[in-house]
């Protein structure tokens, strides 16, 4: 009977020991694999750097999905309790580049789509429709004419309206020369003194066009799965501040499955015109609160 247990013990050791050899050697091997994968992957993004360096055309986008439904009935904590809403919110920020060694031309664009439908099934007067919540919807281009690494003369032709509600009503177009600064590859300052502000709108009392200050700052990077870009386009009136504005929007994304992840997008914005327009009051008296909007949800990007 002893024998048998030492037999037992023994052989329940020898395993022990087999399967931790056994463990052991696969972690060396992965490890191993590992940094020659590390290497293989650095020589990867380093030659993709040069095939980035090259001259020629660069094109990409990526955005934000956003949405949600809901349905309630007999809710009674609520003021309308059989109701049934939903949200439905898109971004988009796209970009082709012409890149050479003499000049550029850089071309975006930025929309952000939003829409909401709230049925009380309690009464027929309410909407069955989606109706625009978020609309905002910008597009620019810039040319340049390079006279050192850093340093550009350029030309600017920002436009920004919205789509979904009251079309070029106000539209903004932003027309305009100067410098263009690049301190880092993926950071474009753009500094135009002479620029002309043109306004489109019905409501002459609130809107102006003018001559001014064009000065835009923009920052696109990818970082392994992290895409983001942050946007600061300011217009400064040399005929008053209050036909002055300035807008700031950033859109940020994490790839989790091939081109679907997760974003998050907001921007502010300041118009003392847009503020007047929408109290319907003259120019001097609005009340120009900062404006803001946010979207989270599943993003995309190709």
């Amino acid at each position: 009977m002893n024998k048998k247990l030492l037999l037992s013990v023994f052989l329940m050791f020898a395993v022990t020991i087999s399967f931790s050899q056994t463990k052991e050697e696969l972690q060396a091997q992965k490890a191993e694999k590992q940094a020659e994968a590390d290497k293989f992957q650095s020589e990867a993004d380093a030659i993709q750097a040069q095939i980035d360096a090259l001259p020629g055309w660069r094109t990409g986008a990526f955005g934000t999905i956003g949405g949600s439904l809901s349905n309630f009935n007999n809710w009674y904590a609520q003021g309308a309790p059989n109701n049934s809403s939903g949200n439905i919110g898109i971004t988009v920020n796209g970009f082709a580049n012409l890149i050479e060694d003499k000049f550029f031309w850089r071309n975006s664009l930025t929309t952000n789509l939003n829409w909401v439908k709230l049925d009380n099934k309690d009464t027929d007067m309410d909407s069955d429709e989606f109706n625009p919540t978020t609309d905002v919807f910008n597009i620019s281009s810039l040319y340049g004419r390079n006279i050192s690494d850093k340093w550009a003369i350029s030309g600017l032709a920002e436009y920004r309206t919205t789509l979904l509600d009251n079309f070029n009503d106000p539209g903004f177009l932003d027309v305009g020369v100067g410098a263009t600064w690049t301190p880092l590859d993926n950071l474009i300052v753009v500094i135009h003194p002479l620029n002309y502000n043109f306004v489109f709108a019905e409501n002459d009392a609130a809107f102006e066009s003018s001559t001014g200050a064009k000065i835009v700052a923009d920052y696109t990077r990818q970082i392994g799965k992290i895409s983001f870009k942050s946007n600061f386009s300011i217009f400064q009136s040399y005929k008053s501040s209050d036909l002055s504005n300035w807008t700031w929007t950033n859109s940020f994304s994490y790839t989790l499955w091939k081109m679907i992840g997760v974003g998050f997008d907001f921007a502010l914005r300041s118009n003392q015109q847009e503020a007047a327009n929408f109290q319907g009051v003259d120019l001097a008296d609005a009340d120009n609160k900062l404006q803001s909007y946010y979207t989270i949800g599943l993003s995309y990007s190709f």
